[in-house]
């Protein structure tokens, strides 16, 4: 099934960097999960926000540049939070960025540059992230909706 950007996702990308914006729209096409851009460009204001309430690590977020996106997963008509989803949204993600040339970093998978370059699933990805930040003793932040170009 081929699935579309709704209009709010299309709002949702003005201001956005063409090159990452050209990412999103093919990644529609080739996802398996029907999914949506809930955030693209943020005010500083925003940003401040969500880093006083824990859901971002930084007050210097790419999205106060048009760098970064935010992508929510749909299992139907409903929102889902469901993880193995992201990881299908992040697989057709880097495929879109493997076909435009963009270099791509996910925010499940922190620690690894530039999605194109991982050989394994975008799953083994994030396990990659998440055993890397317990050996080091330290809590993995999991973003699975966050892309950012690199």
């Amino acid at each position: 099934m081929t699935f579309r950007l709704s209009q709010r996702s299309r709002n949702n990308l003005v201001g956005v960097r063409p090159e990452l914006v050209s990412v999103v729209e093919r990644a529609i096409q080739i996802t398996t999960v029907d999914f949506a851009v809930t955030e693209g460009v943020r005010s500083t204001k925003r940003q401040q926000e969500l880093f006083a309430k824990g859901a971002t690590q930084t007050l210097h977020s790419k999205h106060l540049t048009g760098e970064a996106v935010d992508l929510v997963a749909f299992l139907g008509n409903r929102i889902s939070w469901e993880l193995s989803l992201y990881d299908e949204i992040a697989a057709a993600m880097r495929q879109a960025a493997i076909e435009h040339a963009v270099g791509l970093r996910w925010g499940a998978a922190w620690n690894i540059p530039d999605i194109r370059a991982w050989k394994g699933t975008m799953e083994e990805a994030m396990h990659y992230y998440v055993d890397a930040r317990r050996k080091l003793g330290q809590r993995p932040f999991i973003d699975a909706p966050h892309f950012e170009l690199v």
